[in-house]
């Protein structure tokens, strides 16, 4: 099938401006923020706060390049499509393929994640009974049309988002030692355990590896908006939020947990970073609150994933980079192939998980490691090549990147030193290579499949000329 430009009028436009705004909103609040990132406090100890915002900074700067080139073409495809234009028809071939792996892998990890709540307070019920349920349920609500994947994310992220706000205020008060429940006050906590930063700068750096795949998914709002009344405005004001929510929910919100509690404590890494922090604040009902919000968290990451890995399926189908049933959308405008397909795949990763505990499904999910950070390399290397484009014509885009060229010529150069450290690493070497295999074999598969085509960075241009509603400057 021949590519499509108009992608988002073929998959309709369901999506309401406070789904989309909500979906902007806690994109990047999972359940690695509630649990995950006790690793990442026992890593670098308070200084993890330097790494969340360096990582944070990254995103921020990622999500304005990515900003900059969906304003100007809305598409469900996303980083994909502009990879095709910017790099070539391979490079948008590996990096969708890439990124639809990377979800339908993390789909059953999340299943798997909200199935072992469920069975801890129900034990009777095995939990892979609860995951198939989970998988099912929320397969369904992504059958029927884009509507019922909104409503379901929207209150999801209602919950991630009050369950955040409720922690600052509680923590807040503690911290100015007026809450009742507990005798903790103060931050000094921040420095008493060792220092600030009590594994030196090398430990902060390594935080910055955690802490970037908490952030992996802050790009679902422009895949989601192409499916909305006003891709561009929403995309504007999407990118507008990004500072406050990487400040609020993550910043804010660690900082009162390091805060509050010591960062050596062995309860951070066995009871999870906000639970632990509230039972410290003798907070009643702690651990049932906390699990019903990374229940919410889970559910809601699985959900966005198994959105987010069909439309790039679809995305893939109208390029040609995928069979062509996969871009067949139903009369609700769901492509409903699709969305079977990435379920299957999320099936096949649980029945590994379950069939062979510890083995077959770990190995793969290991070669998804890096596969965040490669993304956002395709991102920055195609906003730099169509920014350069656009310009050799006498253009410059409405919504644009700061500082160009060298902000983005700084990213990439930051991002391709991440990764050497990352393969240098002992730590992170095994996933780093493992990514890089999968990366090489989707690589081949690209340039095998798209051979013939070109990079058409002009047409890119021009298709930009021919939509008055992103208005460019001379």
């Amino acid at each position: 099938m021949n590519q499509t430009d108009n992608n988002a009028s073929s998959l309709g436009n369901g999506l309401s401006s406070r789904q989309v705004a909500m979906i902007s909103i806690a994109g990047i609040i999972g359940a690695g923020l509630f649990v995950g990132s006790s690793s990442a406090i026992a890593m670098a100890g308070p200084a993890i706060l330097i790494s969340y915002a360096i990582t944070g900074l990254m995103v921020l700067v990622i999500m304005r390049m990515l900003g900059e080139m969906a304003v100007l073409h809305p598409d469900s495809g996303s980083f994909s499509t502009y990879a095709t234009k910017a790099i070539g028809p391979w490079a948008g071939f590996t990096i969708g393929w890439l990124y639809w792996w990377f979800w339908v892998l993390i789909i059953p990890v999340e299943a798997i994640a909200g199935a072992n709540i469920l069975n801890a307070y129900v034990p009777e019920i095995p939990a892979w009974l609860f995951t198939v349920a989970i998988m099912v349920l929320l397969t369904i609500t992504n059958l029927f049309n884009v509507k019922s994947f909104g409503e379901f994310e929207f209150w999801f992220s209602i919950v991630k988002v009050a369950a955040i706000i409720a922690f600052i205020v509680i923590g807040i008060v503690a911290v100015t030692g007026h809450l009742p429940t507990s005798s903790i006050s103060g931050v000094s906590r921040l420095w008493d355990h060792g220092g600030f930063m009590p594994h030196g700068f090398g430990a902060v750096l390594s935080g910055v590896l955690i802490t970037i795949f908490s952030f992996f998914g802050a790009e679902i709002v422009t895949i989601a908006a192409a499916e909305s009344d006003n891709p561009a405005e929403q995309i504007r004001r999407s990118n507008g939020l990004v500072v406050y929510r990487i400040a609020l929910f993550y910043i804010l919100s660690i900082f009162l947990v390091v805060s509050l509690v010591g960062w050596n404590d062995a309860g951070l890494k066995t009871q999870g970073t906000f639970q632990y922090a509230l039972s410290q604040l003798n907070i009643p009902g702690a651990k049932l609150m906390v699990d019903i919000v990374v229940f919410v968290a889970v559910c809601s990451c699985m959900n966005s994933g198994l959105y987010t890995a069909s439309r790039m399926l679809y995305s893939l189908g109208t390029r040609g980079d995928a069979p062509a049933r996969m871009c067949r959308v139903s009369k609700g405008n769901v492509p409903r192939i699709a969305v079977l397909s990435s379920t299957l795949a999320g099936f096949v990763g649980c029945f590994a998980n379950y069939a062979f505990p510890g083995k077959v499904f770990d190995f793969l999910l290991s070669t998804t490691g890096a596969i965040a950070l490669i993304v956002y390399l395709v991102v920055a290397i195609s906003q730099l090549r169509m920014r350069f484009a656009l310009q050799r014509q006498g253009i410059e885009p409405e919504f644009r990147m700061w500082l160009f060229p060298w902000l983005t010529l700084a990213t990439i150069a930051v991002i391709v030193a991440v990764l050497g450290y990352m393969f240098v690493s002992e730590q992170y070497r095994y996933e780093t290579l493992m990514t890089a295999a999968v990366t090489l074999i989707m690589l081949g598969c690209g340039l095998y499949t798209t051979r013939g085509r070109k990079a058409d960075l002009v047409g890119a241009a021009q298709s930009h000329l021919r939509k008055p509603a992103y208005q460019t400057t001379k």
